[in-house]
């Protein structure tokens, strides 16, 4: 008797009336697919375990004609058959989403699969990739033990005098290059530690050693730009999104009852960001620290928690359209929260100084009004590089925030402040206050700044 696909799908799908052929259960690739369906990363997306389940299944009956961004619109995402996928985007959106868990799944918990998932860009025909086999290390095994064997005979031959001042000379040569090895060693720790104890060179201006540690380093950093569409969601449903549910794609499922179904999906699924985002960004690209070869823009909905871990990153925007920054500062001062039903958001100031309030608030809905806005350079998850904070109460604030970086004039004070004799930035905040005039900022002016 074969089960039921509605395990792995929306109850109003049609898949959810088929039934699985009896033979799939004795075939590793459908049992590589439901195990990976029944992970973490599936269990909370039904579409996508059916999506997923739709494409192996069609590929073991071989009927991969099928497998179309039509026919999956139809069979998965219950569109009706004569929607045009031109005007609906709904299954490539998805398809995005599959192949980035699928890529977690089988560097995580399957990583010991006996062959991966992989759908290649421009289609949506699995492949089923067979894991490194182990074959390559016992012909490697087998090589050595007939080297050894050899090795051992030949040691027994009338040459092995000559062998053993051969060997002699061998260890002599590798205690020489050890030896070698560790004076270079000692030598470069040496002038590592005088170059960190010599005052670096003035900057040529107060931001290029900001923008020299993000974007000059080893590692790469990302630029995030604030996801507008997740803020449109969290303003229709009257409730934000956490970070951990934001991690697991659960703005998937966000009930939007004042919006027609198709509205809803683009909401769900499209990629939004703001102008005064892509402003920056594009500002950015010409600074002349930056580097081509080491920033990344990535979508917040891409982004895992090893990325704030091992690179930097300039995340743009508060919690309400990235929720990233929330774990970014966590130990921060200046913290932005949102208010009960998504009625705007407050700036928190956790330890007032003389002068400072304790919260900040801005009445966005006036076309003129006073907003505030934060500049935070703090560690990384790791604390090996640092991430940069950008965020406001409103749209006018993060363009303040961003605008005062790009013009420092205002701020260079704190930033020659913060800067050690090495040339490096100390950890740092700056909270400004600016004119917001129909969304637009102005008359920024720093009213507090914490140096770490």
């Amino acid at each position: 008797m074969g089960r039921s696909a509605a395990g792995g799908l929306e109850s109003s799908s049609p898949l959810s009336q088929t039934q699985w052929p009896e033979w799939f259960d004795s075939d590793p690739r459908w049992q590589v697919t439901q195990r990976v369906v029944a992970s973490p990363h599936f269990t909370r997306s039904r579409l996508l375990a059916g999506f997923l389940q739709y494409i192996v299944s069609e590929t073991l009956q071989d009927r991969k004609g099928n497998i179309t961004e039509h026919r999956i619109g139809v069979q998965v995402f219950d569109r009706a058959p004569g929607y045009s996928p031109v005007e609906d985007n709904i299954v490539r959106n998805y398809a995005r989403q599959l192949r980035r868990r699928l890529g977690e799944y089988f560097a995580g918990e399957g990583a010991a699969e006996p062959f991966h998932i992989d759908i290649p860009l421009g289609g949506y025909v699995p492949l089923f990739v067979p894991a490194q086999s182990s074959e390559r290390g016992e012909e490697s095994r087998g090589d050595s033990s007939r080297f050894a064997a050899g090795a051992r005979a030949a040691g027994s031959g009338p040459d092995a005098p000559a062998r053993q001042r051969w060997k002699r000379r061998l260890l002599f040569s590798i205690a020489l290059a050890a030896y070698s090895a560790v004076l270079i060693a000692v030598v470069w720790f040496a002038a590592v530690r005088r170059a960190e104890d010599r005052p670096a060179a003035h900057p040529s201006h107060p931001t290029e050693p900001l923008w020299s540690a993000l974007f000059g380093g080893p590692a790469n950093c990302y630029i995030v730009p604030a996801d507008a569409g997740l803020n449109l969601l969290e303003d229709v449903s009257q409730r934000p999104l956490p970070l951990t549910n934001y991690m697991n794609g659960s703005y998937l499922q966000m009930p939007l009852p004042r919006l027609d179904e198709h509205t809803a999906d683009d909401l769900r699924t499209q990629q939004f960001t703001s102008f005064v985002d892509l402003q920056t960004v594009s500002a950015l690209t010409r600074l002349p620290e930056f580097n081509p070869q080491r920033v990344i823009v990535r979508f917040p909905r891409d982004m895992e928690l090893d990325d704030l871990k091992s690179a930097n990153a300039v995340i743009l925007g508060a919690q309400g359209s990235d929720p990233w920054t929330t774990l970014a500062e966590s130990n921060a001062n200046f913290r932005i929260v949102s208010n009960p039903n998504m009625q705007g958001d407050r700036l928190i100031n956790v330890k007032p100084r003389r002068g400072e309030a304790a919260t900040y608030v801005s009445h966005w809905n006036d076309p003129a009004h006073e907003t505030f806005s934060v500049i935070e350079y703090l560690p990384n998850l790791s604390g090996s590089g640092h991430i940069l904070l950008l965020q406001g109460l409103d749209v006018a604030g993060t363009q303040a925030a961003a605008e005062t970086l790009l013009h420092p004039d205002v701020i260079a004070p704190i930033l020659r402040r913060a800067l050690r004799p090495n040339g490096q930035l100390r950890n740092f905040e700056i909270l400004l206050r600016s004119t917001s005039i129909e969304s637009n900022a102005t008359d920024t002016q720093v009213i507090g700044s914490r140096i770490y």
